[in-house]
């Protein structure tokens, strides 16, 4: 958790508590319904970074040769939204995969689409049609999944297994 999700944080915290102080019992029902859904966002999003990372390291040590880069504070665009979050990137010569996810942090930064909790991207440098979209759900049991969406509107889960896949696709020759 960066030092901003801590403050980020600690402000819901303090307006919650303010709010209840208040009487402003609805405020305080939302303030503490958007925490919870920063921790399945941010739940969700580090273990799809982690995950890949981890399939990265295991394919290195069989000699694949990837290498990895990190950013915990990036921002990409979903349609006329700013997705706010982490992007790891695996190169393997001149090929690259990029996983970014994330989702809107403040009112201009727009809304995720789809009833999401998050989006998420998959990019393959150079073969777009690798590409994956991904969108977080919370499943009916209330934890997250995420979701590929494919072009015929299909959407499928995320598993390692497909994380796996894609890091084969960087690496086969």
């Amino acid at each position: 958790m960066t030092e901003l999700d801590e403050a980020w944080d600690l402000a819901l915290a303090n307006a919650k508590e303010k709010a209840r102080a208040s009487g402003r019992r609805d405020i305080a029902d939302y303030l503490d319904l958007r925490r919870q859904n920063d921790l399945l966002r941010r739940t969700a999003t580090d273990w799809l970074v982690e995950a890949a990372v981890l399939l990265a390291g295991k394919a290195n040590r069989a000699g694949a040769g990837i290498q990895i880069e990190q950013d915990e504070t990036h921002r990409f665009a979903r349609g006329n939204a700013t997705m706010v979050g982490k992007r790891v990137t695996l190169r393997c010569g001149v090929r690259a995969l990029t996983i970014e996810s994330g989702w809107p942090r403040t009112p201009r930064d727009g809304i995720v689409r789809g009833g999401g909790l998050a989006c998420a991207n998959i990019k393959h440098f150079g073969r777009p049609r690798f590409n994956a979209e991904l969108l977080l759900i919370r499943s009916s049991n209330g934890t997250p999944r995420w979701f590929v969406h494919d072009k015929h509107g299909k959407k499928s889960i995320l598993s390692e297994v497909g994380i796996q896949a894609h890091i084969s696709l960087l690496i086969k020759h």
